[in-house]
């Protein structure tokens, strides 16, 4: 994993994942401010057309006059509504391009996360990559927009000055007290903010637990329980809400009744300079109608602050995954070519997070290269916990796991995992077609290997027949196969590329004796000369290793032959 961008006094740059692809569009938003510039200076035109034609072309009857300024103002019309057009089509194009890049890199870091520092559940993960956009709205177009307008508030002043003198006080003593509005509503909108964010992920959360496994949900009648906290996180999602939006209202509203205001003290005031003389009425009109140009980006300021609270809340959440440890080395990973297959664990004892009591401790264990071994043991031994730290998922918290001599975290863990066939207890399918589930995009598994693989497992029998067999698309976790099915499936995509280890958690917990029996036999050829992790409550399955080890209570309590373990423990029981 590459080490986060530093500046030159050694910091962490502010969010790089979304500064760098900033700052890579940066040509496109220079194309926006020159766009919103030009803008910007043509909306004065209307009201020095407008002063025009009531200081010049009113009193002097100058039709001609009038037909040439309407004339010129046609195309600054037509100019303004091309580079309105041009303005958005580039914000857009640039939000487009920062939105692929940071999602991207969001993604790639979800994937990378290490999962003993995984916080919160799916539906909360999937809650939080929404706010992403929420964040790229805000410094990619909102905040672009508003930064570039503001400037031409002083502009826009600067004239109304320079045509009604002190009627600039007028909208210049507006804007402190919208500003003033938009400072002292932030901390409760602040507030507001973060519960409406949790409450929303709340709210995902059951949504998502529940359409996940919608048919748990029916048959053991869990609907009415799940019904209570959707219901519960829908209220306090509607009042958290109901409140950021009342908050973030007030400022925009001060905004308007300032603009409005201020144009009224514009015309009652301007009554007065015009009855001295000391104005023109196309100066007065002109005025007015500058006025509301003015305090017009008053209004996206309030907007700005508004979002502020709402942006800052995303940031730190969606910061805090970005900085949570990635899986494998700081530096310059392994990335290994092939494995000879020799596993090793030297003192290794690991605890879950949040767990009172170690999943392990103290394990010693060497499995050589093309050794096959049965992991034997209760419900809650440690088995499965011994598959995840070979796979690298997690990272001991005492002593190493290493795989050919070297410790596992120095290996790159796509490259590692790509060269090791594991078939794990829970056999989630990817919503795609059964193909895809099998080759995963790997190009060492061609049309021909697939079918080898297929064929040992048993998917074969089931897909074969089929008209659209392996290009049938199955749902969310292979919803409408059976058990034994999926697991088929998850065995075919362990075997494909002929990995030198495998790993087998309870392969066959969904087949019935038959079913198993004849895996067996096909698994037995497949297995010989490869390093195999079999992970089984079923003797039967032990026909395929000649080594078992024992666990009970995260620790090896027997280790030997295949025939000598069993009958130890045969004579155990029988005692």
């Amino acid at each position: 994993m590459n080490e986060e961008p530093l500046l030159a006094t050694g910091k962490r740059r502010f969010a790089p994942w979304l500064i760098e692809p900033m700052m890579r569009n940066r040509g496109i938003y220079m194309k926006v401010a020159v766009a919103a510039a030009l803008i910007n200076i043509f909306a004065l035109v209307s009201a020095l057309f407008t002063m025009t034609v009531y200081d010049r072309i009113v009193p002097n009857d100058g039709a001609a006059s009038l037909v040439g300024l309407s004339i010129g103002l046609v195309f600054v019309i037509i100019f303004d509504f091309v580079l309105r057009l041009l303005r958005v089509y580039f914000v857009d194009v640039a939000g487009a391009n920062i939105d692929h890049d940071v999602g991207e890199t969001l993604f790639a870091k979800l994937l990378a996360l290490r999962l003993d520092h995984r916080r919160g559940s799916t539906g909360a993960l999937t809650g939080l990559m929404r706010e992403l956009e929420t964040l790229r709205d805000f410094f990619a177009s909102v905040t672009l927009t508003a930064l570039i307008d503001v400037p031409f508030i002083f502009v826009t002043l600067t004239v109304i000055a320079m045509l009604g003198g002190v009627l600039v006080f007028l909208p210049l003593a507006m804007i402190p007290v919208v500003i003033l509005s938009g400072i002292l509503t932030t901390p409760a909108l602040d507030r507001m903010s973060s519960r409406s964010l949790g409450d929303g992920l709340l709210k995902q959360t059951v949504l998502v637990e529940t359409i996940g496994s919608l048919e748990t949900v029916k048959a053991i009648g869990a609907g009415p329980m799940l019904s209570g906290r959707w219901q519960k996180a829908l209220i306090s999602h509607s009042e958290s809400s109901l409140g950021q939006r009342l908050i973030s209202s007030i400022p925009m509203t001060v905004a308007n009744s300032a603009s409005t205001i201020a144009y009224c003290g514009i015309i009652i005031v301007g009554v007065g300079l015009l009855r001295s003389n000391e104005i023109t009425t196309g100066a007065l009109l002109a005025c007015s109608i500058l006025c509301g140009r003015a305090l017009a980006p008053l209004a996206q300021i309030a907007t700005l602050l508004s979002r502020l609270s709402a942006t800052r809340v995303a940031y730190r959440q969606i910061n805090a995954l970005m900085d949570a440890p990635s899986e494998g080395p700081q530096g310059d990973a392994l990335h290994p070519g092939v494995l000879r297959g020799q596993i090793e664990l030297r003192n290794v004892g690991f605890r879950y997070p949040g767990s009172p009591e170690k999943a392990l401790e103290q394990v010693n264990l060497t499995i050589a290269p093309g050794e096959r071994v049965g992991f034997l043991g209760r419900v809650g031994s440690g088995k499965s916990t011994l598959a995840r730290l070979v796979l690298g998922l997690y990272e001991p918290e005492d002593g190493v796991v290493m795989i050919d001599g070297i410790d596992v975290r120095q290996y790159d863990p796509n490259e590692l995992r790509r060269l090791i066939g594991a078939g794990m207890q829970d056999n989630v399918l990817i919503a795609g077609t059964v193909r895809q589930n099998i080759c995963l995009d790997r190009a060492v598994v061609d049309q021909d290997e697939m079918i080898r693989a297929t064929e040992i497992s048993g998917t074969h029998r089931f897909m074969g027949p089929i008209t659209n067999g392996y290009d049938l698309r199955l749902t969310d976790r292979g919803d409408g196969l059976s058990g034994g099915q999926r697991q088929s499936i998850a065995i075919a995509r362990a075997l494909a590329g002929r990995p030198q280890i495998l790993i087998f958690d309870e392969p066959s917990s969904s087949m019935d004796a038959q079913t198993e029996a004849e895996l067996i036999t096909r698994l037995h050829p497949e297995v010989q000369g490869r390093t195999l992790m079999l992970i089984t409550h079923r003797t039967s399955l032990l026909a395929l290793v000649d080594r078992i080890v024992v666990l009970d209570k995260g620790r090896i309590v027997a280790d030997g032959p295949r025939d000598a373990v069993l009958q130890k423990l045969t004579r155990g029981k029988a005692a």
